[in-house]
């Protein structure tokens, strides 16, 4: 069975063997993942996340400070996690690992959109979750522009520089979440009645990727 691309069902997943102590936080991780599909960051309580959890208010203390702390170990752990699923998506499919990379992230933001919403608009106030993904940003755009290079070695180009690889792979990233964040997050109405082929948007977003990277 292949692995979960939702977050909150992967903790879950992993706290079915933990112990009690572990269990209870990861409850209250999950719970936290639930209600940001439908609260901002800065309007999330304590009470609403024990009530979402099934725990009391007093034993969110014995595992997080406040909802700062909580949030950023939380976000730090969806970096990490998106980090690991993308790696694998190239990885399984060396014949088109682009197409595979994307189709993946589409999957990863369709399946959290409220942790998402999280890393790519509200991580200012979490320095410990931005710099875990700044981190995944960091090391993706590192793999691809290493895959790039032997790809064009292998079809005879003359590869670009490498920094000039990496700002396009930075800008194609930047455009990849503004695409999924306008219709995932913010529903522009113009780009929902043109995405409902899912199959095309990964087709557009890999070719943008693939065109943007040739020499």
């Amino acid at each position: 069975m292949p692995p979960s691309h939702s977050y909150p069902q992967t903790l879950a997943d992993e706290a079915i063997h933990l112990p009690k102590g572990q269990r209870t936080a990861q409850a209250i991780r999950i719970a936290t993942c639930h209600l940001l599909e439908t609260c901002a960051p800065q309007d999330l309580t304590i009470a609403a996340i024990c009530r979402e959890a099934g725990v009391a208010n007093g034993t969110f203390y014995l595992y997080f400070s406040d909802q700062a702390d909580l949030l950023d170990d939380l976000l730090q752990g969806f970096a990490n996690f998106l980090q690991i699923h993308m790696i694998d998506a190239g990885r399984t499919k060396p014949d088109a690992p682009m197409r595979a990379a994307t189709q993946a992230y589409v999957t990863l933001f369709e399946d959290n959109r409220g942790l998402m919403k999280c890393l790519i608009h509200h991580l200012d106030a979490f320095p410990a979750a931005r710099a875990a993904f700044h981190r995944l940003n960091r090391d993706w755009i590192a793999t691809v522009v290493r895959a790039t290079h032997r790809r064009h070695a292998r079809d005879g180009f003359d590869t670009l520089p490498e920094a000039e690889l990496t700002r396009r792979a930075y800008a194609l990233g930047g455009m990849t979440d503004h695409y999924l964040s306008s219709l995932h997050l913010s529903g522009e109405p113009g780009l929902i009645a043109v995405s409902s082929d899912r199959a095309a948007v990964i087709t557009t977003l890999t070719t943008l990727w693939e065109r943007g990277l040739q020499p």
